[in-house]
């Protein structure tokens, strides 16, 4: 049941609501010259209307970390006057990466050095997947540490420790969390969101959310998962793309209940605020070693099914999810060779000549596109060896492998999900924060 109480806040809100995954490493040339080398919540109430902070490269792409010419976004991480407050004369841990960023008179720096610098008694980091740092490989394990910088112990959550252990916890009277995410399914950090909130449940710590625009927030699409195929890149019965920020997502986890034995963390999420999901937002660094780009992020659900298949991705190149191809697809204009950089140290297909296609350049996508995934598919000579057993993992379902087999279009295949994706629509409405 959600109860609902209201305080005014003078500075910046007025309306409190309470209801309890690249590099620059280069690979080999190509044949055509190209260089090639991855239920109880708080919300307070945000501001809308402002225009995107989309920024245009020469050649028409979006640029990670360019200069926005409109008016700012504030992430949640901005509105500091707002979770100070809430911090003062706690014991604070934190859960964020390289992506946890604060802009302060015109100075960018991570989150933990700005808590440092206000005094916050910050205890620990919990960093996920890629490390507090954000250069390990997808799925490397990551050891425990001591960040150089400010002291602190880093406790890594991912491998066998992604939820924290109450030893973890102890002494800490309040856990932020601080992390980009893109609005993918199987982009680990919101699986490492729910066992924090299911750890934070257990062991009565209250959770503050900094919220983030979602790069890819106006898109939900795909199959929703089975939870018979549920895991670390699946957790909850969702579309491949959701279309929510990690702060509405967090609600939604706290108010289906899907932490373990329905418990519910005492939530707070500080939203962003000159934001909408339909604007264009262009992040100020990668999320993950393999995402160095907008284009790589906007691409990222469609091409992460080749993450399933024996078609490379472009791990171990510049252009990681970008770009796709094998030795076993014909011989085209395009070839690549990867090679070990960071984020990918043992890529697929190291040092071996692969043929495919590029999409560095390609139109932005409003959907999941399956185009690239059957075109392969088709064209791969001995298709038994073309799925592995990890794309059922992927898509959530063991449907979408069998439909691509028995030669379905696009079309059909889309048409298909569309009971689920609806069913989805419906129960996402009730955790949205920005309009749509």
């Amino acid at each position: 049941m959600v109860s609902f109480s209201f305080f005014k806040n003078t500075v910046l809100f007025s309306l409190i609501l309470v209801a309890a995954c690249g590099n620059s490493v280069k690979g080999k040339i190509n044949s055509g010259g190209e260089k090639i080398t991855d239920d109880r919540r708080e919300i307070i109430d945000n501001g809308q209307g402002a225009r995107g902070n989309e920024q245009l490269t020469d050649n028409g792409q979006l640029a990670i970390g360019k200069k926005n010419e409109v008016p700012e976004i504030k992430t949640g991480a901005d509105n500091y006057e707002i979770y100070l407050p809430l911090l003062k004369g706690k014991k604070v841990g934190i859960v964020t990466n390289q992506t946890g960023t604060i802009n302060t008179n015109g100075k960018t720096e991570n989150i933990v050095d700005f808590l440092v610098s206000q005094k916050t008694d910050l205890k620990k980091i919990f960093a996920p997947e890629h490390g507090f740092r954000g250069t390990a490989d997808a799925g490397e394990h990551i050891k425990d540490g001591k960040d150089t910088k400010t002291g602190l112990p880093i406790i890594s959550l991912y491998g066998n420790n992604k939820k924290p252990k109450p030893e973890q916890l102890a002494g800490i009277d309040v856990l932020v969390f601080d992390l980009q995410d893109v609005g993918a399914r199987f982009y680990t950090y919101i699986s490492s969101l729910h066992y924090i909130m299911e750890a934070c449940a257990e062991n009565n710590i209250p959770l503050i959310i900094l919220d983030r625009p979602n790069p890819n927030g106006s898109i939900i699409d795909g199959p929703v998962l089975d939870k018979e195929h549920t895991s670390f890149i699946g957790m909850h019965p969702i579309p491949t793309l959701h279309g929510m920020t990690i702060g509405e997502y967090g609600q939604m986890i706290n108010g289906e209940k899907w932490l373990k034995n329905g418990v519910q963390c005492k939530l707070t999420v500080i939203p962003c605020t000159g934001y909408s999901r339909t604007m264009l937002y262009s992040l100020p660094v990668k999320p993950s070693p393999n995402l160095p780009n907008d284009q790589a992020i906007n691409l990222y659900a469609s091409l992460c099914f080749f993450e399933g298949t024996n078609v490379s991705m472009g791990r171990g190149t510049n252009k990681q999810f970008q770009l796709y191809g094998s030795p076993y697809l014909p011989k085209t204009g395009f070839s690549f060779t990867p090679e070990p950089n960071e984020g990918a140290k043992d890529p697929q297909y190291k040092g071996v000549l692969c043929y495919g296609e590029d999409l560095s350049k390609a139109p932005h996508v409003t959907r999941i596109e399956l185009k690239w995934l059957i075109k392969a598919y088709n064209a791969t000579e001995d298709k038994s060896k073309f799925f592995i057993p990890f794309f059922t993992k992927l898509a959530g379902t063991k449907v979408l492998q069998q439909q691509i087999e028995a030669g379905k279009t696009q079309w059909e295949i889309r048409k298909s999900w569309e009971p689920g994706l609806e069913q989805f629509k419906t129960m996402r409405k009730k955790y949205l924060i920005y309009a749509e």
